[in-house]
């Protein structure tokens, strides 16, 4: 027992040397963060209602995700090589400023054309973000609590997701109560997404006080990630490919999980609210110990672990007859699957010439974006036809496949004992 309380202890004192080696620049990021994760997690819980309650169908929603992630795939290489020329902190400003001014837009001019402009304004600024993210994050961490910096990140925004998911879930009551509407209106849902905006509009400010510096023209080259390709194009395959298939399977059913809860078991906003909340939540306590995990298992070995535990409970989420069930299902099945998403980003990165790490996030954004562009609007189809059950058996079967190429392109050579040099080290020590 004493051994024991030792260890957790020891992991305890780890954990709390990592978090205080995080520079200036990580901090303020980490707050922006906090900020703009509230308003993701409201607006991802409101915006499907604030659309439906306008008279359009499922078929529209997925068309909407699909002009996002459409464009975060086609843009994805171009805004990397932006995110090198413009330098870290502008490409963050920019990134998030966008997605504040489309939320804006929509509520402003709620039609289908505005819907489609503003969510491939969505598109551009998650594509800027996000190729932003992982070069920022290696560039502002040394190797000893660079794992903990990517986990922390994701779990923060996960956690602050749980305030916005809770609050998402009240606003339109209150904003009902203060227009005298019903909470389910459109005038509702407006307000709320408008106060969702000005949230993420209060996340800019801590980045305005980042200090980076500009990326040399030498190290500016679009052709990087295509050069790198040209080197070691079996290794950036394999590092791509998982999480292209693992894109395509979420982008059929994640995008609708709000919509799932109210069809299938006549949930309320509120509950479903309360739901997502306590989902963000899971989702960042699994995040936040991802890393002593990797520390002990090794990078790709919790991968597998986590993501293969993760299928049975995405089957009980899907097919439970008790909604209790399959909400206990959505708490685990998020925690485990996504948990291991910032420590494989890390692995990635690790394996990248620094000149590159921008362009090589754009190639890792079009994978994780390619299905999201495509499938939701499959999905919306095959909703309004044959309800939720052959979406969620797609989703399971190509998680299988893709858990499937991390054992195979990492772990399993890795037991074998062949050497591993290109792909880097898979276990900590």
């Amino acid at each position: 027992m004493t051994q024991r309380r030792n260890r957790y202890l020891s992991v305890l004192r780890t954990y709390q040397e990592r978090l205080a080696a995080f520079q200036s620049n990580a901090r303020l990021y980490l707050l922006s963060v906090v900020l703009t994760g509230v308003a993701s997690g409201i607006y991802r819980l409101l915006f499907n209602f604030y659309v439906l309650s306008l008279g359009y169908d499922r078929t529209l929603l997925g068309n909407l995700v699909t002009a996002s992630n459409l464009t975060a795939l086609i843009m994805a290489v171009p805004m990397g090589y932006c995110a090198d020329l413009l330098g870290r902190k502008r490409s963050l400003i920019i990134g998030a400023g966008l997605v504040a001014a489309a939320i804006f837009g929509m509520v402003a001019w709620p039609n289908v054309a505005m819907f489609i402009v503003m969510n491939v304004l969505i598109g551009l600024g998650q594509a800027l973000s996000t190729v932003t993210m992982g070069p920022f994050l290696m560039e502002n961490s040394a190797d000893m609590e660079r794992t903990y910096l990517f986990s922390f990140s994701s779990g923060l925004m996960m956690a602050s997701g749980f305030v916005g998911n809770w609050l998402g879930g009240l606003l339109p009551t209150w904003a009902a109560a203060v227009q005298e509407v019903s909470p389910t209106s459109t005038a509702a849902y407006s307000m709320s997404l408008n106060l969702t905006a000005l949230s993420g509009a209060v996340g800019l400010l801590p980045l305005f006080f980042l200090v980076t510096p500009r990326l040399e023209k030498a190290q500016r080259s679009v052709f990087a990630p295509f050069g790198y390709f040209a080197k070691k194009p079996g290794l950036l395959g394999k590092l791509i490919l998982p999480m292209l298939v693992t894109s395509i399977g979420a982008g059929l059913i994640m995008p609708f999980m709000n919509v799932f809860f109210r069809a299938a078991y006549h949930q309320s906003d509120p509950a479903i609210g309360a739901l997502f909340a306590w989902g963000s939540l899971a989702m960042g306590v699994g995040l936040m110990i991802a890393p002593p995990l990797a520390d002990r298992l090794g990078k790709i070995q919790l991968v597998v672990i986590t993501q293969g535990l993760s299928i049975p409970f995405l089957v009980m989420l899907g097919f439970s007859p008790w909604f209790w069930l399959s909400a206990l299902a959505y708490f685990v099945r998020l925690a485990l699957m996504n948990m291991s998403s910032p420590v494989y980003q890390t692995f990635v990165m690790e394996q990248v010439e620094p000149s590159a790490r921008a362009m090589v996030a754009s190639l890792v954004s079009m994978a994780t974006s390619f299905g999201w562009a495509f499938s939701p609007t499959i999905s919306g189809w095959i909703q309004d036809h044959y309800g939720f059950g052959p979406a969620f058996l797609g989703t399971i079967g190509l998680y299988v496949l893709s858990i499937s190429m991390y054992w195979g392109f990492f772990w399993a050579p890795s037991r074998r004992k062949q050497p591993l040099a290109e792909a880097g080290r898979l276990r900590n020590v």
